[in-house]
């Protein structure tokens, strides 16, 4: 009966104690100015979550130009707390970040402006950059600063890793640390640093069955594409921004070898049996075609946007195929912009800003990425004069480079770091439950 009592009056104690905390941060945020906010807490959460959307002005400094609303998560787990604000890269992500879950910190997750229910009633192009996005984010922290004081921590993933490093050099002071994954910092519309990574990744035996496998789908192109056209056609997919369901079929070959190093698939699923079937069947667990469709392209329309007028982006190695290749004549970019977005290609200028700043201010960051990964072939090189230090982590793919997949040295580097440059201590051990 004791126990029984003891259990009671310590539940008794957490329930006041997490009404209490409820009460204090619903009247903040009913305080904020131009924030609506909804619970979205369920049961056995341990945390409090909102959904709030935030005013935001699509020109930062051209307020009078017209507003959007933008979805901002916010997972609470207490006012004395460390705060780690995601910033994605495209729609809202789900589940619980790394960096969050072993810090044991709120969260405070940002949708990417143009992207889910973040959008202006009618899409203005020229407001879509990473200078306004960044200014979302520094408008998000400031309405939430007062709310949290202790430590903040900025962490995003590829794009949502890009959008962590560009918020950490327009607003250094807002984030005492930057964590971003698997973030390419592309040096030009064409980046061919790629082409490198292609010719030196992995055993050579393996590089020469990608290629093979290539060769083999261009050569037996007519046979192919028919083949496809069906399955196209039962999918119903349609390819209208690309016109030439050629083209479709080349471009699908020719992102074969990032696609298959980006998930670091195995060279043994590569197949050398001369069957059309095999093949296909291959290209389509690993660079489906529907990646070119007219859906898929609305989906990331936003994301092309930027990559062609400001961030660069990759393209695609004609050379070794000349006299297999039958719908280009030049490496053709593997952006595919809306074509009413009249995006015009990167002069460089941002990336060159960005890379003085990484070289000789950008500090308190720690890198991570993933050794077989195509995007580690425009990774950030930590330079000597800052207080960064990139994670380069053997064997590891844009979906297996994760802080609990660091070898065990690097994971004491890594927290070391964090413990230095904030003062917080890891949990890296609950990072292995679900």
């Amino acid at each position: 009966m004791k126990k029984l009592f003891t259990f009671i009056f310590c539940m008794a104690l957490i329930n006041a104690y997490s009404q209490s905390d409820k009460q204090q941060l619903e009247r903040e945020l009913y305080n904020l100015p131009d924030v609506s906010f909804t619970e979205t807490t369920k049961p056995g959460d341990p945390y409090l979550s909102y959904d709030l959307m935030v005013k935001q002005p699509l020109d930062h400094k051209h307020p009078e130009k017209g507003t959007f609303y933008q979805w901002v998560k916010l997972k609470h787990r207490g006012f004395d707390r460390p705060t780690v604000i995601e910033t994605n890269g495209y729609t809202m992500s789900r589940g619980i970040n790394e960096v969050e879950k072993m810090l044991e910190a709120n969260n405070v997750s940002v949708e990417f402006r143009f992207f889910g229910k973040s959008v202006p009633d009618s899409m203005q192009w020229q407001y879509l950059n990473n200078t306004q996005a960044a200014a979302d984010l520094h408008a998000v922290n400031q309405l939430l600063r007062h709310i949290y004081t202790g430590k903040w921590i900025s962490t995003g993933i590829s794009k949502g890793g890009q959008t962590t490093i560009y918020y950490k050099y327009l607003y250094p002071e807002d984030v005492d640390l930057a964590i971003p994954y698997v973030a390419p910092i592309d040096n030009a519309y064409e980046d061919t640093r790629l082409y490198t990574f292609f010719d030196t990744i992995g055993p050579q035996p393996c590089r020469q069955r990608i290629y093979d496998f290539q060769k083999f789908l261009l050569a037996n192109e007519e046979e192919g594409i028919k083949k496809l056209k069906w399955y196209a056609k039962g999918a119903k997919m349609s390819f209208n921004y690309i016109g030439d369901f050629g083209k479709v079929y080349e471009y699908a070959i020719l992102e074969y070898p990032f696609a298959f190093w980006q998930w670091g698939r195995s060279c043994d699923s590569i197949p050398t049996n001369k069957n059309l079937d095999s093949y296909l069947d291959e290209l389509m667990k690993t660079s489906n075609i529907s990646n070119f469709s007219d859906g898929d392209l609305k989906l990331y329309g936003p994301h092309y946007y930027q990559a062609a007028t400001e961030t660069g982006y990759y393209g695609y190695n004609l050379a070794p195929f000349k006299k297999y290749i039958k719908h280009f004549t030049t490496n053709p970019s593997a952006t595919f912009p809306p074509k009413e977005a009249n995006a015009q290609p990167t002069d460089g200028t941002f990336h060159a800003g960005l890379q003085k700043w990484l070289a000789e201010k950008g500090n308190n960051i720690l890198y991570i990425y993933g050794r077989i990964d195509a995007w580690s072939a425009a990774r950030v090189q930590v330079s000597d004069k800052v207080n960064s230090k990139s994670f380069l982590i053997p064997g590891a793919h844009h979906g297996t480079a994760r802080i609990k997949n660091l070898p065990d040295k690097m994971k004491a580097e890594f927290t070391g770091k964090i413990k230095e440059w904030t003062g917080l201590d890891c949990n890296l051990e609950i990072l292995n439950s679900k």
